[in-house]
């Protein structure tokens, strides 16, 4: 992580769960973090839950990824206020809990779509750019899940394993255009199985399964962007043992 460290971070989602700890953690690696959130006052607490010199490298903007607008203006201000992003960490992420085939969910549907998929996407587009203006060889994670690679047999996902697969295909999607382009920015998928996270707080069904904490998350964040620059991790999964699925 060392030369990372005085390095831009920026972190979608940031606000909770395994958002939360990743901008902490990174926080407390050297690098100088943005937390994004809609809920903006809850970053700005997370400087209570680490050391004073990391609480002066983390930072919270408000912004909403399902909002093209927002995603603009949060990065213009990234840029002409910290200079760039030198890594971009894709958390941001929803579940709206119905039946895939009920009417009347459109609108919790293309929340999922908006956020998870074009979200992840569009901040991706803003942090490549950034880290081509100034040859800047970064880092792009995204947080993907294991419903990314199969579909669990779980109750009222709906969508939701449909977006993460999306992310898995984005993932290689961007690898090639990241090679084609001549690059040497990284591209790395994260696909965790259940976390203990606010996400599962709408399910009707409870949970009675391991779970994983968003720690261990936040540390397989930390291995993805420390490796050195010959190494392309492309995919981690996590999962916690005994899982079903």
């Amino acid at each position: 992580m060392d030369r990372w460290v005085g390095k831009v971070a920026v972190v979608t989602g940031a606000s909770s769960g395994i958002g939360a700890a990743i901008a902490k953690d990174l926080a407390k690696a050297g690098m100088i973090t943005i937390g994004l959130a809609r809920r903006v006052e809850r970053v700005e607490a997370l400087k209570k839950e680490v050391p004073a010199e990391a609480a002066a490298r983390l930072h919270a903007i408000k912004c909403d990824v399902s909002v093209e607008s927002d995603i603009e203006t949060t990065f213009r201000r990234i840029r002409d206020t910290y200079g760039g992003v030198d890594v971009l960490v894709n958390n941001a992420g929803i579940l709206r809990p119905c039946n895939l085939l009920d009417l009347g969910h459109t609108a919790d549907l293309r929340a999922v779509l908006d956020t998870n998929v074009l979200g992840l996407v569009l901040c991706s587009q803003w942090a490549y750019q950034s880290m081509l203006d100034r040859k800047v060889d970064g880092h792009i994670v995204h947080i993907n899940s294991i419903a990314g690679h199969s579909v669990p047999n779980f109750p009222k996902l709906n969508i939701y394993p449909g977006t993460k697969h999306a992310v898995t295909a984005i993932t290689e999607s961007m690898r090639q255009e990241l090679r084609a382009a001549g690059t040497k920015i990284k591209v790395t998928s994260i696909s965790p199985g259940a976390v203990k996270t606010a996400i599962f707080d709408d399910m009707e069904t409870p949970l009675d399964m391991p779970m994983l904490e968003s720690e261990d998350i936040s540390q397989a964040v930390l291995y993805a962007i420390g490796t050195p620059p010959r190494v392309q991790v492309h995919e981690i999964t996590i999962k916690p043992v005994s899982e079903q699925w």
